[in-house]
């Protein structure tokens, strides 16, 4: 049995509960003493208060730390009670005391880095490619004021420095799928924080936190979400970085939307259930891809999951062109299946010299593989692939001889 935590609901120590008991039950544990079933969505922006003097100790409390305020809300960039739910169940299943939302994955990452100490310089980030694209382009532009030195995972300890704020890796990577020993990475990193992006794997196939690292991002527009139909991100961590994580929320104004917070918090009830038989899919068509002479490469990861990434012979464009079950689109983790060229799309932004050293290739195709029937996807990428590559030689050939 997976458990995710053992946790302290209303001040009672409870025994561990599964990973699918707590993705159904975490952050709506008050439901029943209110008569609700299904979570409320509070759409407030603000709220009435008739005791400003203690509204200015609570304010100057959150100013101080950035703890959850106690009591009713205050306004909406504080804080608000739905997305508050999914906070608290998303912290549940990564073994973190706390989680803090985000509007974007990217606005989550971002938040992180200007929540890094600052010396004298640009904040010092020691990070593995390959990562996400816009990570990356973050990272070496230097938008945020920092500095990057990018290494491989045996190199992370001989690339820290003094002023080094955080170490960044993503595992399985986008989009090669690479994987790397947290343990060791944790080790390797020292006293400096640890940031894992745990998108591909979510918390059913992997908890970072228990490995060592004191960060776990996520795209929650991914997997958490599940259904293509909300843009989020969320960073499960410690109290105390947590409390510099809502201060720069606040401060910068990158909040989700209480529906966006309702709608991740019904994709979690369902979470285990869709990456394992996400997962089962991927694992077929990884195998079936592997074994056709069509297809260079293929990359599946160790842990599993429902991402396959596979370079093929032929024309990746025209692989994509001629998909009809499964979708040309950018992004992950919905219950239908998605296909793109990473270094077309969501890797384009990043140097070509680097995109490639790091992996992605002009050849390389990601597949998020979703929920349909596994014959039918086949179906499908057996088309797009095209004609074997023997009658492929044979038209080349005839073509050549006139």
């Amino acid at each position: 049995m997976d458990t995710a935590s053992t946790g302290a609901y209303d001040g009672v120590r409870t025994a561990p509960r599964a990973l699918a008991t707590e993705a159904v039950h975490a952050g709506r544990d008050d439901l029943a003493r209110q008569g609700l079933h299904a979570p409320p969505i509070d759409l407030s922006t603000t709220y009435p208060s008739y005791d400003s003097r203690a509204e200015a100790a609570r304010i100057d409390a959150f100013a101080g730390d950035g703890a959850d305020l106690a009591g009713p809300p205050v306004y909406a960039r504080l804080g608000n009670p739905t997305v508050a739910r999914f906070e608290t169940a998303l912290a549940r299943l990564e073994g973190t005391e706390t989680a803090v939302a985000f509007a974007s994955g990217m606005a989550a990452l971002s938040a992180v880095l200007l929540a890094l100490p600052v010396a004298t310089g640009p904040r010092h980030v020691v990070a593995v490619r390959p990562l996400y694209g816009c990570s990356d382009h973050l990272l070496t532009a230097g938008l945020l004021g920092t500095e990057v030195t990018w290494t491989d995972p045996d190199g992370i300890a001989g690339a820290l420095r003094p002023d080094t704020g955080l170490v960044l890796v993503e595992s399985p990577a986008n989009p090669t799928l690479a994987e790397v020993d947290l343990r060791a990475v944790a080790r390797a990193c020292g006293p400096v924080p640890l940031l894992a992006d745990n998108t591909f794997a979510t918390p059913v196939l992997q908890r970072p936190a228990e490995q060592g690292a004191r960060l776990v991002l996520h795209s929650a527009t991914k997997y958490l979400g599940g259904h293509g139909d909300v843009l989020a991100g969320v960073v499960a961590c410690d109290e105390e970085f947590a409390g510099r994580l809502r201060r720069i929320r606040f401060a910068t104004g990158g909040v989700l939307h209480p529906l966006a917070g309702y709608l991740l918090l019904r994709g979690l009830s369902t979470l285990p259930v869709r990456v394992r038989a996400a997962s089962a899919n991927a694992a077929e068509l990884a195998r079936r891809l592997a074994a056709d002479p069509r297809v260079a490469r293929v990359r599946y990861p160790r842990l599993g999951g429902a991402m396959v990434a596979f370079e093929v012979h032929g024309d990746p464009h025209e692989v994509i062109s001629r998909v009809r079950l499964v979708t040309p689109a950018v992004s992950l983790g919905s219950v239908d299946t998605l296909i793109q060229h990473p270094a077309s799309i969501s890797h384009r932004i990043v140097d070509a010299d680097d995109r490639r050293g790091a992996g992605v290739t002009d050849r390389l195709l990601r597949l998020s593989v979703g929920l349909e029937d596994v014959d039918d996807l086949w179906a499908d990428l057996d088309r797009a692939l095209g004609a074997p590559r023997a009658r492929q030689g044979a038209k080349e050939l005839r073509e050549a001889v006139r």
